[in-house]
């Protein structure tokens, strides 16, 4: 557990999920004062065995002169939730996690003496996270991942001379304020989370809180391949700080279908099975950018590329049985995600659906898979969804609504056995969230997997039973 201050008056935290807990629990150890709530008892119990007091904020916010809101609580959209109305009516802060662990750093006189490399966009945040932990752990370096991917930032150990790998989501950086990374990675900028930031231009203000008041001074490394991000380097360049440029074209680092160039070079993926298509070689081009800023020599970069072993739930291969592959996208819940992973296969039987998200003008924008539907040869649907993109598809491709995902595997699988195509793909790539039917998308990649094991092995026995028959 890391060593916080202690604070002045009262602080309250809202959202008992394992940051707010962890938040408590860091809180209490050292003598602060600290009220809690959650809509859940199960978490306000535990909260009350670290020491908290338990107050529904919302209903009687108090006197506290601060509030620790979990990333998902809404700040202006639809409307404010209410304990940030009764937060602001009373004067008081408002805090993230990422606000304690910068005050734990400065408590500790660390600040100087640790590296803090932030990652976000809308995709590609977690593959390049883990990609580049993985990069600095194999050259020898002692790396913390967390944040929104793996270990909250307050269950990570403070030592001096680490290197702190974050993934930041829009909900974590819209609540920044004082937390300031030295070296800044902002991959992409798609539609995503418009619920919460209200249109385009909020969610992109809550993502440039990462290179906000000369913030990431080392190093700031920006995909530029829509005119927001192009007039954001544009505008970062004017101030002298190191800055590394991604794109598909008149970049610094330029990606392609399965390699990336720096300058005249050009560096191919092909031989690196965890980070395929073009998506991919823009996250290994990111990851590129942050070993060159930490010293790194491109031989160390390289073959630590060659030995990542990829992300769960993100493009990865749990089966390959008769020549089928069974990937598993579950981390792809929008359309963008999808968007790469239909241009990664081809020859792909496509499992989609779940709870749908919408775009600013309420639609759920499949149009802009249209110049991948020639890789897919059916889609299996699944969820609330599935009817919605049924209809959408119809004349785009043959589809099922197969309602679950185990008979999406089985229909998918059974399809693309009976086809004999080249190198067919089952493929879980939603392009929804997973809240209509699962916990998560790890659980539904982990239900994926499980599925896929069930069909491998009653196609075996089916198999066997036959050579038994003859």
């Amino acid at each position: 557990m890391i060593a916080l201050p202690t604070y002045s008056g009262e602080t309250a935290i809202f959202g008992l999920g394992r940051s707010g807990l962890a938040a408590v629990a860091a809180l209490c150890a050292v003598g602060n004062r600290v009220v809690a709530w959650d809509d859940a008892e199960a978490p306000r119990a535990k909260a009350a065995e670290l020491g908290a007091d338990i107050r529904d904020l919302a209903q009687d916010f108090g006197t506290a002169e601060r509030l620790i809101v979990s990333p998902g609580v809404p700040l202006t959209h639809p409307e404010p939730h209410g304990v940030i109305a009764a937060a602001r009516a009373a004067n008081a802060e408002i805090w993230g996690d990422m606000d304690l662990f910068a005050d734990a750093l400065a408590h500790g006189d660390l600040g100087e003496a640790v590296t803090l490399i932030g990652i976000t966009g809308t995709n590609g945040k977690s593959t390049t996270t883990a990609l580049v932990t993985h990069m600095l752990e194999m050259a020898g370096h002692k790396t913390h991942q967390g944040g929104n991917i793996g270990t909250p930032v307050l269950e990570l150990p403070l030592e001096k001379g680490a290197a702190y790998v974050l993934e930041l989501s829009s909900y974590q950086l819209d609540l920044n304020r004082r937390f300031d990374v030295d070296i800044g990675v902002w991959l992409n900028l798609t539609p995503d989370h418009l619920d919460r930031h209200g249109d385009m231009a909020g969610y992109a203000a809550a993502k440039a809180q990462l290179f906000a008041d000369g913030k990431a001074a080392r190093a700031r490394i920006i995909g530029i391949d829509d005119a927001y991000m192009r007039a954001l380097a544009d505008n970062l360049a004017q101030d002298g700080l190191p800055l590394v440029t991604l794109g598909a074209q008149n970049a610094d680092l330029i990606y392609l279908a399965n390699a990336f160039q720096d300058g005249s070079e050009n560096i191919s993926l092909a031989d690196y099975p965890a980070l395929p298509g073009a998506h991919n070689a823009q996250n290994a081009a990111a990851a590129f950018a942050v070993g060159q800023a930490m010293g790194l020599s491109q031989k160390q970069i390289l073959a630590a590329f060659e030995s990542f072993g990829g992300m769960p739930h993100r493009l990865q291969i749990i089966a390959d049985y008769e020549a089928i592959k069974f990937v598993n996208d579950s981390k792809a819940t929008n359309i963008e995600a999808t968007r790469h992973a239909l241009a990664a296969f081809d020859n792909i039987y496509w499992i989609a659906g779940g709870r749908a998200k919408m775009d600013a003008d309420g639609q759920i924008g499949l149009d802009m898979l249209n110049p991948y539907f020639g890789n897919v040869r059916g889609a299996y649907l699944i969820g609330e969804a599935a009817q919605v993109f049924a209809n959408a598809l119809a004349d785009a491709m043959p589809t099922r609504v197969s309602g679950t995902l185990d008979q999406a595997v089985a229909d998918a699988a059974m399809q693309a056995k009976s086809d004999h195509l080249e190198a067919p793909v089952v493929l879980l790539s939603p392009a929804c969230a997973s809240f209509d039917q699962y916990e998560d998308f790890e659980a539904r990649g982990d239900a994926f997997a499980a599925a896929t094991v069930d069909w491998i092995n009653a196609d075996k026995a089916v198999a066997i039973n036959a050579e038994g028959a003859r």
